[in-house]
């Protein structure tokens, strides 16, 4: 194969593979809880993803919500829950909101071009309390 297509091959797939992984995303806010002491940041791999209230003492340290965008694996969803948890001290996030609700709106239309309609954007979004275990 010459070199402009062996160039040109190199290209698209690598154009590709960007619009592949590229459309797969998660957006995550977090919120620390005010009056806290300020904890050290734990290791990411060590903060557990849980789906309920731990039995064992503990103390609810902040807030994140993730929004993915695309189709992102569980996998990727937690990590970033995980990253952002341990960034503020946590042990673990405990999923409390898992759905799909309005994230925002669209307005279309305008006062040059007739009415203008507003359209709910929609979106999945996932909140999870950061928590530290206590003594």
């Amino acid at each position: 194969m010459n070199a402009p297509i062996r160039r040109w091959t190199s290209l698209a797939a690598g154009a590709l593979a960007i619009l592949a992984t590229g459309c797969n995303t998660v957006s995550i806010q977090s919120k620390q809880y005010l009056g806290l002491p300020q904890y050290p940041p734990t290791d990411p791999a060590t903060v557990q993803i849980l789906r309920q209230i731990p039995q064992v003492p503990n103390v609810k340290i902040g807030e994140i919500s993730a929004e993915p965008q695309g189709n992102p694996t569980v996998q990727a969803i937690e990590q970033k829950l995980r990253t952002a948890g341990a960034a503020m001290g946590a042990n673990a996030v405990v999923i409390v909101v898992d759905r799909t609700m309005v994230t925002g709106a669209t307005v279309l239309g305008g006062p040059f071009w007739g009415g203008a309609s507003i359209v709910p954007d929609t979106g999945r979004v996932i909140i999870g309390v950061a928590i530290r275990f206590t003594p």
